[in-house]
């Protein structure tokens, strides 16, 4: 299955967490869902959804890689920052199926960032049976 998400800034997180267990099918009890993103300038990761936590992710994200540094790739297009953002966040993460139902801890939500926004973009959501 893929999801479609939207983004309106050049940093930016989306819950995707009810359309990823929703790509969970009925007849499947337990297992794995794989949520990949195939885009070099977006990841994928596990968090608690809350707006204060994803203002402090934002931050996180442009302080460890700011976007105003001299890149070599920028020559091409403008955007060797996110680049190396979503290679440190990572471009998957894989949650366990329990008794039909994806088992997240209490506060985890899974969360796209994209980092070279506003775009949109696709994000498979892979399940095995197990």
């Amino acid at each position: 299955m893929t999801i479609e998400v939207s983004t309106t800034e050049r940093i930016d997180i989306v819950d995707i967490t009810s359309e990823v267990a929703e790509a969970v099918p009925a007849d499947v009890s337990h297992g794995a869902c794989l949520v990949f993103v195939s885009h070099t300038t977006a990841g994928v990761i596990l968090n608690e959804n809350e707006h204060r936590l994803l203002n402090d992710i934002i931050q996180a994200v442009d302080n460890l890689v700011p976007a105003d540094e001299d890149y070599e790739h920028d020559v091409i297009d403008d955007n060797a920052a996110a680049h190396l953002q979503a290679m440190i966040l990572g471009e998957s993460v894989t949650v366990p199926i329990v008794d039909g139902e994806l088992d997240l801890g209490r506060w985890q939500s899974v969360l796209f960032v994209e980092c070279d926004g506003p775009r949109t973009r696709r994000v498979s959501v892979t399940v095995i049976e197990g």
